[in-house]
């Protein structure tokens, strides 16, 4: 995908990148390309791959939920700030915190977001186990997202805890998502959340399969949850 493409498709679907949005854009890739020398932020490093599998596919959740609001969004497990960075770009409006358990991308991510004169940014390094058992920020983000960290019984515990009551969890998933759906539905209900719509498409160019999942948090938490490090990985609810 080169950057007009990239410019297009994301016209198609109402989202207009300004001359500051698209060198931000620009600057991001290289960024990512330096730093990824030094460390191992991704596997993707060819330009038209970084636009449509890191940026594109980012952006796409903007596709079938409105970030046009200034909603508070967490993102667990961000990487290399995919997909909450391109997401900010977009919408600068967003206030973005960003929880990430390795230091490395931490410093990655601060050196990314000075650079790209970005507001509104703050970045934790903390497990979401130990995040998610904050008071300060337990229950108070309009949205938390996660792309492909965990399977979805598992990201629920990690994530819903950290929603406040009505707002969202949205997880990017690739591939079928229908056999993590029936595994994890009990672990959504017992955590607060209700799925409220699935939305499948394929990305572009390549025709692989994604899917945005979007849960509805109807209640409070319980206050055990999340667990302690490692075991809604070991252990998933259900």
């Amino acid at each position: 995908m080169d950057t007009q493409l990239f410019i297009n498709m994301l016209e198609e679907k109402g989202i207009f990148l300004s001359p500051i949005q698209l060198e931000q854009f620009e600057k991001y890739f290289h960024l990512l390309v330096e730093w990824n020398e030094k460390m191992n932020l991704t596997a993707i490093t060819d330009k038209p791959d970084v636009y449509l599998k890191h940026f594109y596919d980012s952006i796409s959740a903007a596709f079938y939920f409105d970030f046009s609001k200034e909603f508070t969004v967490c993102d667990v497990g961000a990487g290399a700030g995919f997909p909450s960075i391109p997401l900010k770009i977009c919408f600068p409006q967003l206030h973005v915190t960003i929880v990430d358990s390795l230091q490395k991308r931490i410093t990655f991510l601060s050196h990314l977001v000075k650079e790209l004169n970005l507001s509104n940014v703050t970045l934790c390094h903390d497990r979401a186990e130990t995040f998610g058992q904050k008071k300060d920020v337990r229950e108070s983000f309009d949205i938390v997202m996660a792309r492909a960290v965990a399977r979805l019984s598992v990201l629920s515990e990690l994530c819903l805890p950290l929603v406040k009551v009505d707002g969202t969890f949205i997880a990017m998933k690739a591939a079928s998502v229908q056999d993590e759906l029936e595994q994890s539905r009990k672990a959504i209900k017992v955590l607060g959340g209700s799925i409220e719509k699935i939305d499948h498409f394929l990305l572009p160019i390549e025709n692989s399969e994604r899917n945005i999942v979007c849960v509805h948090k109807q209640e409070s938490t319980p206050k055990k949850y999340p667990r302690k490090p490692g075991t809604p990985n070991r252990v998933p609810i259900g």
